[in-house]
């Protein structure tokens, strides 16, 4: 018996993305970060030690749970092969080329026998509104539910809630941002389109992509 698309879908929660942020199909929102690493090898003990603390202090100061993902994906390297390849055409040096060409084996030769994984980590920063209007998504806060809305006010109520509660979420992802930077960690809020495609690789893993772009 075939499998109808629709049944998959149930199994992912995400009702839409918007703006960046990824609305849940229980109401709640989400906003992704993406920081960068730390290598400790490279550090003195006292910057360990001031690094450990501070995310210490970091993580005592939220009044909210946040989930840290890491994930290892092996590197694409068909972009930089394809790019080595106009530059073998446009080069005019024989000598050139040829050294050229041989890199290019090389490159291919190296990564066909050994994995080379890349690391990326996400903060996801959650909010669950107060109150939300179980068939419309809406907060509940100073409308009369005895009221008949027409459509185009149903949509502007939808829209002011959706404001409201983007206003108090993006305040959780400032103080997360914060605290993070204070540790030496740089970091990045994903917009709708990184949103997608991040987890567009989630729930598709056998397709390669190009990497995320944050700029």
């Amino acid at each position: 018996m075939p499998v109808s698309s629709k049944a998959t879908q149930e199994f992912v929660p995400i009702q839409e993305v918007r703006d960046g942020i990824v609305m849940l199909k229980d109401g709640t929102m989400r906003a992704v970060v993406l920081a960068s690493s730390l290598n400790f090898s490279l550090k003195s003990d006292d910057e360990r030690n001031a690094i450990i603390l501070q995310f210490q202090d970091f993580l005592n100061s939220l009044d909210f749970y946040v989930q840290i993902s890491v994930q290892s994906r092996r590197l694409d390297i068909r972009p930089y092969l394809a790019l080595l390849e106009e530059r073998y055409k446009e080069q005019m040096n024989d000598l050139m080329k040829i050294q050229t060409r041989e890199y290019i084996d090389f490159i291919k030769k190296f990564t066909e026998t050994t994995n080379i994984m890349t690391k990326s980590f996400f903060v996801v920063v959650p909010y669950d509104p107060a109150l939300i209007n179980v068939k419309g998504g809406v907060s509940g806060v100073g409308i009369d539910l005895f009221k008949r809305k027409s459509a185009s006010e149903t949509k502007q109520l939808q829209q002011a809630s959706f404001e409201e509660n983007r206003t108090q979420l993006e305040q959780r992802v400032s103080v997360v941002e914060q605290g993070l930077s204070r540790c030496g960690i740089r970091v990045v809020r994903l917009g709708t389109e990184e949103v997608i495609e991040l987890f567009y690789k989630i729930f598709n893993p056998g397709d390669t992509e190009k990497p995320i772009k944050t700029n």
